[in-house]
């Protein structure tokens, strides 16, 4: 086969061809790699384009999910906040009853405790020295 190139009548010196010299191959050689450089760096460049692009799209993705979850969480911080202030009112106004209702009974104890004391006085102080004694004999211990 390489016998029929090398007898192929393209080739031969008479219909035009000749022999190329060794610089002319080498200058072909130069031209063809400095365009497969060429074309490489283009690929390249377009390859880097392309990921800077895709980076960027993704970065913008990854902001507008921040800003959704920023707002949902300020969202829930806000519900939670009513909520909590809600529940504040709602326990200081029934403390609040409470305290008046507590503060009526003592008074009210208050009252029939003198009353019961302005009845029987004697009883009274009967019993408060039976308290007040059996207080000493506890403390003494």
């Amino acid at each position: 086969m390489s016998d029929n190139f090398a007898k192929s009548p393209e080739l031969e010196p008479e219909s035009g061809f000749s022999n190329p010299s060794v610089s002319k191959a080498a200058d072909d050689l130069r031209h063809a790699a400095s365009d497969l450089g060429h074309a490489a760096s283009d690929k390249a460049k377009q390859f880097a384009h392309e990921k800077a692009e895709e980076a960027k799209a993704v970065g913008e993705r990854a902001k507008a999910s921040a800003e959704q979850f920023r707002d949902r969480a300020v969202e829930k911080a806000q519900n939670l906040k009513q909520v909590a202030e809600a529940k504040a009112t709602q326990l200081r106004t029934a403390a609040d009853e409470q305290w008046v209702h507590t503060r009526d009974r003592a008074r009210e104890i208050h009252v029939s405790a003198e009353d019961y004391i302005r009845q029987n006085p004697t009883k009274s102080v009967l019993a408060a020295l039976g308290v007040g004694f059996l207080i000493g004999l506890i403390s003494r211990r």
